[in-house]
């Protein structure tokens, strides 16, 4: 009976070891599937996009599985913070106040930002054109927070949703003047399919800091062993051509940046 006892002891011991075994066997990416080209669902439910394919690469590099978790975009930091999974990886650009609450990898692409309208609107990012108009922001996005610390303080309603796919339907039937996102995200999802006839980018990129620069992938504060594993895997697929294939499914042009 006692070497039963002890034999049973030693194995709940031994549970958190091997628990912890299987987990470093996996990376759990955070990702709000709305994002195409980036990251959306398929017709069977399967996550597809540029960040999906580059996770996917990048565990593979590392010998690892990846897990993907879905989440709101708005609540990402919450949830990496919270442990819900290990990193974030669903188009989030490495900015200053973000790095306040955690860390980042080295850059996985770079993009400004840009506004779109009903073509001829002649609406322009800026907070003058945009006085008395309606404008559509994802919720926690970078764009969010310029446009309501330029904009909305001179006459902009600046209106949050919780996908960028809401903000679509509510500038096709009206709803809003304007939607302000990534730049190659609203030409891949929206310009460039049957939805968006009608409409263009209004004016130029936006380029400032705040809303255009590097996109990486989130780590949370501390975690500096997954934060050198995963910078290593980004050196090898971009040294090794598997990035350079997988952007060249999406994209046309150098979206690594130089």
């Amino acid at each position: 009976m006692k070497q039963l006892l002890l034999s049973a002891l030693c194995g709940l011991a031994m549970l958190p070891a091997a628990v912890h075994a299987q987990d470093q066997q996996v990376i759990r990416f955070g990702v709000d599937p709305s994002y195409p080209p980036f990251e959306s669902k398929a017709p069977d439910g399967s996550l597809v996009g540029f960040d999906i394919e580059l996770g996917n690469a990048i565990c593979a590099s590392l010998h690892q599985k990846c897990v993907w978790v879905e989440q709101n975009f708005d609540g990402m930091i919450p949830a990496l913070k919270a442990r819900k999974f290990d990193a974030i990886l669903s188009a989030m650009s490495a900015t200053a106040a973000r790095r306040q609450q955690i860390d980042f990898t080295n850059r996985l692409y770079n993009g400004p930002s840009a506004l779109i309208a009903r073509t001829g609107s002649k609406l322009q990012p800026t907070a003058q054109a945009l006085q008395g108009q309606r404008v559509g922001v994802v919720q926690g996005s970078t764009q969010e927070a310029f446009a309501k610390t330029e904009w909305e303080p001179k006459g902009v309603t600046v209106v949050p949703y919780q996908t960028q796919d809401q903000i679509y339907q509510d500038l096709v039937t009206g709803r809003l003047d304007a939607a302000f996102q990534a730049a190659v995200q609203v030409d891949f999802s929206f310009l460039k399919t049957p939805r968006g006839n009608g409409f263009a980018l209004a004016g130029g990129p936006v380029t400032d800091s705040r809303v255009s620069g590097d996109v990486a992938i989130g780590i949370r504060k501390g975690d500096a062993p997954l934060e050198t594993r995963i910078n290593q895997a980004i050196d090898t697929i971009r040294h090794d051509g598997v990035y350079q294939k997988v952007a060249a499914k999406y994209f046309n042009f150098n979206i690594y940046g130089d």
